[in-house]
């Protein structure tokens, strides 16, 4: 199966509705991350296919979550997952995106020039040293760190009425343990995710100021 027909086996799986422009932008991406990947050593998944089902597949299945004209923040966002997705999906949506590396900053803004993503912000540099004018509605993290770290160093960034989204697998019960027993933050919800072709648990945790 190719790159581009698991693409459009998963959106049917996930009852998305993408048009064809945001598909080819999504192709597109993924030929940006292999290509650059040789080079720079983006991501470990080496092949298109797998990279389709463990990066983009599992990036929409956030966008049921994700609210109209808000503005989110991707932390850790490594090569542009989930961020770079979910603009691409959803351009009404104001999505930033920052990592530490260099290297991988400097690929996301190749993407947002290529893919002319206007509604797509990059930022290099960590988190925690951000000065942000306006807070941001979510904030969301696919493989940034444990929940209390993650939550400690973005707490700032966030809107009084905003709320985190914590890409996870299994259910961390021990750092949410930890979590809620050291910060002013409560468990919202924890959403199993289904996503297609990966046959392991994946979970979306929503966490809210108390």
């Amino acid at each position: 199966m190719s790159a581009q027909q698991v693409l459009l086996q998963g959106i049917a799986q996930l009852g998305l509705v993408i048009d064809e422009d945001k598909r080819q932008k999504l192709l597109a991406y993924v030929q940006m991350i292999s290509k650059w990947n040789k080079v720079h050593n983006l991501t470990a998944i080496r092949d298109e296919v797998s990279m389709m089902t463990l990066h983009i597949l599992d990036s929409l299945v956030t966008l049921p979550l994700i609210q109209q004209d808000e503005h989110i923040l991707d932390v850790g966002s490594g090569a542009g997952l989930p961020g770079i997705v979910i603009a691409i999906c959803k351009p009404d949506v104001q999505v930033t995106v920052i990592d530490a590396s260099q290297k991988k900053a400097s690929f996301m803004r190749q993407v947002k020039a290529e893919l002319d993503l206007q509604n797509l912000t990059v930022l290099a540099g960590r988190v925690e040293q951000q000065m942000i004018a306006t807070p941001f509605d979510s904030i969301i993290s696919r493989a940034f760190s444990d929940l209390k770290t993650f939550i400690s160093l973005t707490q700032g960034l966030l809107k009084k009425q905003g709320r985190w989204l914590a890409m996870k697998g299994q259910v961390p019960q021990e750092e949410i343990d930890a979590l809620t027993a050291a910060m002013g933050v409560t468990i919202d919800a924890i959403i199993p995710l289904q996503v297609p072709g990966l046959d392991a648990e994946r979970h979306i945790l929503i966490i809210k100021h108390i």
